[in-house]
């Protein structure tokens, strides 16, 4: 007999036609518009295609309401501390910064923690930021983004087991022994948190943008890949080629929570970044990087270049390499807030 789980993952894979009439399957809107080209349409084979990699994922679970432990007063922000239901497994522990100063509605930021072996940071990165990368908090409320950060599985108040190492191994193993993929269990739960974000009575859902470092970055243009509804994308440090990342022996260099079953068998890098085109898109990475092998960010960039200018404009594109490692350099945050301005200007009518 199939089972609710089943029946909703075969319901996800269906054709584009069939998705469009499924909003139970699809919770974001696929407008006709976004079928007007061959080009768009592909696109959307292609990210059902991308998802499907990602092992069982629990598509049946309704949310309960989120949970609010309390609220905190900040320079310039209100700091909300909740418990979302995102995935029907365990609860996940969130921070939702709402600055006193915003458009009503304003535009929503899911900010998304980093790795770097700092498992009990988590979600806290976005208040107390890390050496390689000072804190966005305060550049989130200045800016009017009403932002969200969750626990990744295995991070922060999700982190299980005292190794942090261990815990996120034996999660990816007993995940893959039940036919999940860590990464796409930690992808849902990013996803699931755009739902929340764009649900908030003081967030325009038309405006939701997905930035992030590291394992963040990685994360926010996967998710801008899956989700039409990111309208932003902005990443750091972490836009890895996979067949450069091969050649330059550098696998190691990446957590055990980076690697999907059988991805390369149908998608590289350039393909998954192609699904975020037409939708603005910054990449900054450091050129001494071994986690970012300057050929494989330069291919990418030389790939998804010449779609922004076919089908959309090539300014929403920016891809650059910097003289730096695996580190935010202020040169970089200089044009990560102008592009931060620019996602927060309103609306034109």
């Amino acid at each position: 007999m199939e089972t609710p789980a089943h029946s909703s993952r075969r319901q996800f894979l269906q054709s584009s036609a069939s998705l469009l009439a499924s909003s139970a399957v699809l919770p974001f809107d696929l407008t006709a518009n976004e079928y007007s080209t061959d080009f768009q349409a592909r696109q959307q084979q292609r990210r059902i295609q991308l998802w499907s990699l990602l092992g069982d994922l629990p598509w049946q679970h309704r949310p309960a309401p989120p949970k609010l432990i309390r609220r905190e007063e900040h320079d310039g922000y209100t700091l909300e501390r909740l418990i979302l239901d995102l995935n029907g497994y365990e609860p996940v522990p969130a921070v939702l910064l709402i600055p006193h100063k915003r458009q009503n509605p304003a535009p929503g930021l899911l900010y998304i923690h980093w790795h770097g072996g700092m498992y009990g940071l988590g979600k806290e990165q976005l208040l107390r930021g890390v050496d390689a990368q000072p804190a966005y908090a305060p550049v989130c409320a200045e800016k009017g983004l009403v932002t969200l950060a969750i626990d990744s599985w295995c991070f922060g108040e999700r982190q299980h087991e005292p190794d942090g190492s261990q815990g996120e191994s034996d999660a990816f193993k007993l995940m893959l022994w039940q036919g999940q993929v860590l990464f796409g269990m930690m992808m849902f739960d990013e996803f699931r948190a755009i739902d929340y974000l764009s649900t908030r009575p003081e967030v325009d859902p038309r405006r939701l943008a997905a930035f992030g470092m590291s394992m963040g970055s990685t994360k926010a243009w996967w998710l801008a890949a899956l989700d039409p509804r990111v309208s932003y994308c902005l990443d750091v440090c972490c836009l890895t080629d996979f067949e450069e990342l091969i050649k330059a022996n550098g696998l190691h260099g990446h957590a055990i929570f980076y690697y999907v079953p059988s991805l390369l068998k149908n998608f590289q890098t350039a393909d998954i970044n192609e699904l975020i085109v037409p939708r603005p898109h910054l990449s900054v990475n450091g050129r001494k990087d071994p986690l970012t092998p300057p050929a494989g960010v330069e291919k990418i960039r030389d790939r998804v270049l010449p779609l922004y200018r076919e089908y959309g404009k090539e300014s929403d594109c920016r891809i650059e390499l910097f003289d730096c490692a695996h580190v935010e350099l202020p040169e970089m945050r200089a044009i990560i807030l102008q592009w931060l301005d620019r996602f927060s200007r309103p609306m034109s009518a």
